[in-house]
Formats: C-alpha cells, structure tokens, sequence
C-alpha cells in the first residue's frame, strides 16, 4: 500500500507552518476509503451520506418555520458593475 498517511503528515507540517487553511477530519477521508478499499470514485458520496441528517434537519427546521433560514451577510465587492453577456465576454 502507498505511503499516503505519511505523505499527509508531512503536508498538514508544511500547512500549520503556513497556516494556509485549518485540516479537519475530511482531509484524511481520502486516504481512510483507498485502506478500506472504497473506490476513489465513492468518494463524494460518502462525503454526502453523513450530512444527509444535517440537511434533512436544516430542510425540517426551515419547513416548521415556514422560511428559509441564511446566515447574515453583506456584500462588501464591487457596487453596480454591469452586465455582460457570455457571447460578448
């Protein structure tokens, strides 16, 4: 089998050094499924199957109030740019 473990381990070194981007548990799946003989190609839905609960609950919790639930947020980009179409970009 392929050192992928200690190849990750080496990266998430070089990461925390840069403080490039926090490493959670999604970052060793990969490596995880190819030890268990998951093929590559599963991956993504895998990846959807345990947060199917979350979004089923997110969808209940929006349904029982009757509205979409979206986190606060303002758009701090660019004000009134205009449109172009794709045929013209």
């Amino acid at each position: 089998m392929p050192p992928y473990f200690d190849i990750q381990e080496r990266l998430v070194d070089e990461i925390n050094a840069r403080r490039q981007f926090p490493v959670n548990v999604d970052y060793y799946a990969a490596t995880t499924y190819t030890y268990l003989g998951i093929p590559g190609d599963l991956g993504t839905s895998i990846f959807a199957i345990g947060r199917m609960a979350g979004w089923c609950a997110h969808v209940m919790e929006q349904h029982a109030d009757n509205r979409l639930i979206r986190p606060d947020s303002e758009y701090t980009g660019p004000a009134a740019r205009p449109w172009v179409s794709l045929a013209e970009r």
